[in-house]
């Protein structure tokens, strides 16, 4: 199947073809005729498989079609790096009648307002910096008749409900909703059909199903023996670019200082630095001049680099969905990748629910010099297995 069986047009499918979008993935199968025919749209599907396309292409035809004046279509996304891919990507569909505009918290208002009085037909936005915009007078949405939830589930868990909600009301209820995500809760799920009426369905893996490109292992660990094992992992795996995820801002700058003393092309992203850092830092990490990058939650819906390596869980996630979206920065678009959690027995318990929700045991492996014999659970133990090689301690051979 081609991008034209779809019934996408010329404009569209030409210049997919053009960027090398041959065939649509799954994702795109199902869902663009469906937003093409106007229908609200819940989409669950693996990261790295082409949803920001899936409702863009669509959109963009459905834009060139009625030819409607004003801001007709709002996007929102949790992160401001979510929000910049989804922009970059608009602007490299759209033709040049269609306008696009980002509208980000930790940049400036003058290029935005900018963006908006010369007319943007798609807006672009982190909810809270839209509701600035709107608070200010500065946006009129009373002609939005398309709303897109981009990695909705996140965007809810992270509290921006109240603000979703007000937006919602002061755009026209007679609009199509489209809610797409990597990972869709019972309780998100409930909250999602408040926001539209008679959506249609595609979910393309199961809920909370991670790719069946990443091969997940999971080490259980002593407490303070998490940073050892961390530079002995850095040290012994073959990796191209690793992502090490987290659980506070405070953790990422700690093992970023850390690294970087070890020698380590290294660098950090989270939501206390500036935007201009955090583009510095994402564009320095794609083009392979930084080999590790160190990263909150924020990171984990914002990065689309198909050659990341490996992904490192430092601190295993408070919330099972997250661990998905986490491991999902590797193993993209059809390549292999690599998920490692770094587990105490404080964290063991998150494991499990992790397990619960994917629905799949990760592997155990056991590294006795690190108090991973120590750590975990007879039960834990059971489905163990001891590692294949013996790791340096702290002091070991720095990686050049």
């Amino acid at each position: 199947m081609s991008f034209r069986d779809l019934g996408l047009q010329p404009f569209l499918t030409e210049k997919c073809e053009s960027l090398g979008y041959v065939e649509p993935t799954p994702i795109q199968k199902q869902a663009i005729p469906l937003v093409l025919d106007g229908k609200n749209v819940i989409a669950t599907a693996e990261t790295g498989t082409g949803k920001t396309a899936a409702f863009l292409l669509p959109i963009l035809q459905n834009l060139g079609i009625s030819k409607k004046k004003g801001t007709t279509v709002l996007i929102l996304s949790p992160t401001r790096e979510l929000a910049n891919q989804t922009d970059a990507a608009c602007r490299q569909f759209a033709p040049k009648q269609i306008r696009c505009a980002s509208i980000i918290g930790g940049a400036g208002y003058k290029n935005q307002i900018e963006a908006i009085r010369r007319g943007a037909n798609i807006i672009v936005a982190t909810p809270g910096r839209l509701m600035d915009f709107m608070e200010q007078g500065m946006l009129n949405l009373s002609k939005i008749d398309t709303l897109v939830l981009d990695e909705a589930d996140r965007m809810l868990d992270m509290g921006f409900l109240p603000a979703i909600k007000k937006i919602s009301k002061v755009i026209p209820a007679d609009r199509q909703t489209l809610f797409f995500s990597a990972t869709l809760s019972y309780d998100i799920e409930r909250i999602a059909l408040s926001l539209m009426d008679d959506p249609n369905y595609v979910e393309i893996s199961k809920r909370g199903k991670a790719a069946v490109t990443i091969e997940q292992m999971a080490y259980p660990v002593a407490h303070q023996f998490k940073m050892p094992l961390l530079l002995d992992l850095l040290d012994k795996e073959d990796f191209d670019r690793v992502l090490v995820f987290t659980r506070t801002k405070r953790g990422a700058d700690r093992v970023a200082h850390v690294l970087e003393k070890r020698e380590h092309k290294s660098n950090r992203i989270h939501g206390d630095r500036s935007q201009s850092q955090r583009e510095a830092a994402l564009r320095s990490f794609k083009a392979g001049k930084t080999t590790v990058l160190v990263a909150t939650d924020v990171a984990a819906r914002g990065i689309d680099i198909d050659s990341v390596s490996h992904v490192i869980n430092y601190d295993v996630p408070e919330v099972p969905e997250d661990y998905v979206h986490r491991i999902g920065r590797t193993g993209r678009a059809g390549n292999k990748g690599r998920a490692i959690t770094l587990f105490t027995t404080a964290e063991e318990h998150s494991m499990r629910a992790i397990e619960k929700l994917t629905g799949q045991a990760v592997e155990r492996v056991l590294l006795p010099d690190f108090g991973g014999a120590i750590s975990v659970s007879v039960a834990s133990v059971r489905n163990a297995r001891p590692a294949a090689r013996t790791f340096r301690s702290y002091g070991g051979r720095r990686r050049r």
